[in-house]
């Protein structure tokens, strides 16, 4: 991907990048701005490992390389992964069938949208990476959609929970929900746990 030559036209429904605000992009540039590090996208392979969920939704397909690690983890899940940019999605979707990751789902389409249908077709939710719009509002919306179909064994993971305010405010919400009993913070992302026979604690973790 950080190879690539070819240049798409990126429809962005969160809060945009940093370092782009124009609609063409090469794929090379999304790949190494946007792409997880190898440090974050292998613990993330772990955690799946560890707790094999059956469903599985990633919020925030983009080139389909963080996706590949959750499908290699857990090879029997059915991973639905959520892109609002069909161009981008059509990238993923050759990354995912060059390795066979055949029970990843691709669904297209304003979150907004397609997350609150696609949670009315499922009877429970397993594990959640959340990587889609890095704002606060619709981040705790997401939670709030997600946690509809969570469990006392479900995991979810948010993603960059300090890359703004907005991001901060989020979290710091989420921690305080009555559902939610660990979590974790590794600066960079955020995990999120809901036994109920765990006391309330939160953990700040150098990683």
């Amino acid at each position: 991907m950080k190879s690539s030559t070819l240049e798409i036209e990126v429809v962005d429904y969160g809060a945009g990048s940093r370092l782009s605000n124009t609609p063409l992009r090469k794929v090379s540039t999304i790949a190494r701005n946007a792409q997880k590090t190898p440090k974050f996208s292998q613990l993330l392979y772990r955690l799946i490992q560890y707790f094999q969920p059956t469903v599985l939704f990633d919020l925030g397909t983009s080139l389909g390389i963080t996706t590949l690690y959750e499908a290699k983890a857990a090879p029997e899940a059915q991973i639905y992964s959520f892109e609002g940019c069909p161009q981008t999605a059509q990238v993923a979707a050759k990354n995912l069938q060059k390795l066979q990751a055949s029970k990843v789902e691709l669904v297209i389409g304003n979150l907004d949208e397609t997350l609150v249908t696609q949670t009315q077709q499922v009877s429970q939710i397993d594990f959640v990476f959340f990587d889609a719009n890095h704002r606060y509002e619709p981040t705790v919306r997401y939670f709030l959609q997600c946690l509809k179909k969570a469990h006392q064994d479900s995991v979810f993971v948010f993603d960059d929970i300090h890359w703004s305010p907005e991001m901060e405010k989020a979290w710091i919400e989420i921690q305080a929900h009555p559902s939610v009993t660990v979590t974790i913070d590794l600066f960079f992302v955020g995990l999120v746990f809901f036994g109920n026979k765990q006391p309330k604690q939160h953990f700040v973790l150098r990683f």
